[in-house]
């Protein structure tokens, strides 16, 4: 471990320490409707200050100050919430066998419970980045090769809120063995004592047996998988970086029949407040519609679904025209066929999706998930675009966890050219390897917000 993660290691042990005290004086401010006395404070401060000493240990034992989870910070609020749940159990059976303190603190367990759970998960994911230093940051070597890797380690050095930065790269593809050995031996000079490996690179391959030594057998090197920073960092996958062996591992994985289940029955209470939201805004809809000109209510899509089945899909027409987008569309078309002000307004609300209730009660969508493309616009990307056809394994949705993170060209609240759709697949591949009930909520929760940010803005 380099001196910069030990650093923040020490960094987050203290903040630790603080946030525990803090909680149990806002505890004991909330029980006690008043801010606490001395006298109190000293009655609670024995036994709890033995118990601080306790959880610390239990954070320790749960990995909470290990490099890997100062860089890794997916699972950390899981695990936080975990580790002082069974902190809190810890607590109580403390106080249970030992009334030697003469305090039996029921109530306020659970009072702390709230608060620390609370402050903790502020103190890990939103104070201690910010507050992290380059001097307290571990020093990293990239060996990989392509414009993600330029992007990660930009990424990296650009923003002083990750705990590593990156001292150096090393393109596989311009340096021999030999020079590769030179260049890891000034990195080591400098103490630089991560390295960020991409392994399924071919032009790596050569070096594997270096990098082995230098990382196992003499101990110089920890190594982090540069796929795995790579989505840490920016919750999407390398689409360069990917080959057969990744959709093998995670395109084909089972997920749980508990999550599928609730998937469906969020779907079924989700459908059915849209459809409720339709009915009433249909006759608002039709009335403003046709002050502003001619031209249907809905039209309907042809759209692709789960393993490219063929879906119709039913929305509130926005344009001008009953036409949908597709694969041989014009620019002197799309201005022929406007965005109508009664359909900007449906878009900005996203209320011209509400009528796909239909397919989400049917089963054919989801509320969450890859968002699906026309028939013939989808043919064309996956024409143009490699392993494109995968994101059709898992039901399509209304809503996506790109929808949510990727920013479009001013005026666009879609993919208008193959780069961005290329992105929205990065962001779509996320999905497919981490989707969860939790990663499901997180979507929901975050279109809501986007939602409403757009109405205010």
């Amino acid at each position: 471990m380099t001196t910069g993660s030990r650093r923040a290691s020490a960094l987050l042990f203290v903040g630790d320490l603080i946030v525990f005290g803090f909680s149990l004086w806002l505890t004991l401010l909330v029980r006690y409707e008043q801010v606490p006395s001395q006298e109190l404070i000293s009655l609670h401060a024995g036994p709890f200050s033995f118990l601080f000493i306790l959880w610390l240990l239990v954070f320790f034992m749960a990995g909470l100050y290990e490099k890997r989870v100062v860089l890794f910070k997916r699972d950390l609020s899981g695990r936080l919430i975990r580790t002082q749940i069974f902190n809190i159990v810890i607590a109580a059976l403390f106080f249970f066998f030992v009334p030697a303190f003469g305090i039996t603190p029921k109530t306020n367990l659970f009072i702390y419970l709230i608060i620390s759970l609370a402050l903790i998960l502020v103190w890990r994911l939103v104070v201690s980045p910010r507050i992290t230093t380059r001097r307290a940051r571990s020093e990293a070597v990239i060996i990989g090769t392509g414009p993600e890797v330029t992007e990660l380690a930009g990424e990296l050095n650009g923003n002083s809120r990750y705990a590593l930065y990156c001292d150096e790269v090393i393109d596989p593809v311009t340096v021999s063995v030999e020079s590769f050995g030179v260049a890891l031996d000034r990195t080591e000079l400098r103490n630089v004592r991560l390295m960020i490996v991409d392994t399924r690179d071919a032009a790596v391959a050569a070096f594997v047996p270096l990098i082995y030594q230098r990382a196992f057998e003499r101990g110089a090197y920890e190594i982090v998988d540069l796929l795995a920073l790579y989505e840490e960092v920016f919750d999407r996958v390398p689409l360069t970086l990917l080959g057969y062996e990744w959709f093998f591992r995670y395109a084909t994985r089972r997920v749980s029949g508990a999550y599928l289940l609730s998937k469906r029955i969020v779907d079924i209470i989700g459908g059915l407040l849209m459809g409720a939201i339709t009915i009433i805004a249909t006759p608002f809809v039709w009335a403003a519609m046709r002050i502003e000109g001619p031209g249907p209510l809905f039209i309907q899509q042809d759209r692709i679904g789960e393993h490219e089945t063929r879906v119709h899909s039913y929305k509130f027409r926005s344009m001008r025209m009953n036409k949908s987008a597709s694969s041989d569309w014009t620019i002197d078309e799309k201005q022929e066929n406007p965005v109508t002000k009664v359909g900007a307004f449906l878009r900005l609300t996203s209320l011209d999706e509400f009528p796909q209730f239909i397919n989400i009660l049917a089963g054919e969508l989801s509320l969450v998930g890859p968002r699906n493309d026309i028939e013939g616009l989808g043919k064309r990307l996956a024409e143009a675009l490699p392993y494109y056809r995968v994101r059709y394994l898992v039901k399509p949705g209304i809503t996506g966890w790109a929808q949510v993170n990727q920013q479009y060209e001013q005026g666009n609240i879609s993919p208008q050219s193959v780069e961005e759709t290329k992105m929205r697949l990065a962001y779509d591949f996320y999905y497919l390897k981490h989707r969860s009930f939790v990663l499901d909520m997180t979507i929901a929760l975050k279109t809501v917000k986007r939602m409403l940010f757009r109405l205010a803005s």
